[in-house]
C-alpha cells in the first residue's frame, strides 16, 4: 500500500481494535505490536500533540495497552472524555442499564460454549469470535433484552453484539475533541473499521476532514500501522 498523505495541518484521530490492533479470541488478549507505540508517539509530536483515539473501551484499558502515546482519549463511544493527558475524565450523562439485563446477557452466553459475554460502564457486549454458529442466537437474545426501551441500541460489531446508550456515538467525541487545542483549527482525519466508526466518520467529513475505514483503504490494522510507521518518518 502507498502511504496516504495527510492533510496540512491535520488532526489524527484512531480507533483501537480492528484498526490499530488486531483482533484477537478475547478482548484482554490482544497484543500490541512492537515499535507500535513508539510509532504513535513519533507522529504525535509530529503532529503538535494532535493525536487521539476514540474506542469502545474504557478508558483505563487504553492506557494500559498505549499508555501516554496518545494525547487525548475518547472512551465507551465517546461518553467517557479524557482531552488531554492527566486531565480529568469528563462523563456524559447516560442512562442506567435496567439491572436485570447483565444477568440476562450472561445467561445468554452462557448457552453457547466459547460465546463471551462483556460488561460495559453502560451496555454490554456479547462476543461470538469463538461460537460463530451463535451469532444468530445472540442477535435475538440482545434485541429480546432490549425489548422497546427508547434509550438504548444493539449495534452490529466484528464478531459480537453490542447494546449501548443511543447517546453514545464517536461522532460526537471528534467534535468535542476538535473543539479543543491542540486538535481546534485542523482537518480531523478519522480511521476506524466497524459500524460504531460510521457516526466519526461522517463527523470528519462533515468538518472538512476524512474518514477511512480500514478494509477499503489499508486492508488490515497491519496495513494501518506500516502507513502510521511511515508517517512517524516523514510527517
Amino acid at each position: 500500500m502507498q502511504p496516504l498523505a495527510l492533510p496540512h495541518h491535520a488532526a489524527l484521530l484512531l480507533d483501537l481494535d480492528g484498526t490499530l490492533l488486531d483482533f484477537a479470541p478475547t478482548p484482554d488478549a490482544v497484543i500490541v505490536p512492537a515499535g507500535l507505540i513508539a510509532d504513535l508517539r513519533a507522529v504525535r509530536q509530529r503532529l503538535g500533540d494532535a493525536l487521539a483515539i476514540v474506542t469502545g473501551r474504557p478508558i483505563a484499558q487504553v492506557d494500559g495497552l498505549l499508555g501516554d502515546a496518545p494525547f487525548a482519549v475518547a472512551g465507551e463511544h465517546g461518553t467517557a472524555l479524557r482531552p488531554a493527558p492527566g486531565a480529568a475524565i469528563q462523563h456524559i450523562p447516560l442512562p442506567a442499564m435496567p439491572a436485570d439485563w447483565a444477568d440476562r446477557a450472561m445467561a445468554a452466553a452462557a448457552r453457547h460454549d466459547g460465546a463471551l459475554y462483556e460488561p460495559k460502564a453502560h451496555g454490554f457486549v456479547l462476543h461470538y469470535r469463538k461460537a460463530p454458529q451463535a451469532g444468530q442466537n445472540l442477535h435475538a437474545a440482545a434485541l429480546d433484552i432490549l425489548g422497546q426501551h427508547p434509550d438504548f441500541m444493539v449495534l452490529s460489531a466484528s464478531m459480537a453484539w453490542e447494546v449501548k446508550p443511543v447517546a453514545a456515538d464517536k461522532g460526537s467525541a471528534l467534535r468535542a475533541l476538535m473543539s479543543r487545542a491542540p486538535f481546534a483549527g485542523r482537518t480531523p482525519i478519522y480511521v476506524g473499521d466497524d459500524v460504531t466508526d460510521l457516526d466519526a466518520i461522517h463527523a470528519a467529513q462533515e468538518m472538512g476532514g476524512v474518514g477511512w475505514q480500514v478494509g477499503p483503504v489499508f486492508v488490515t490494522p497491519g496495513g494501518v500501522r506500516t502507513w502510521l510507521h511511515d508517517l512517524a518518518r516523514t510527517i
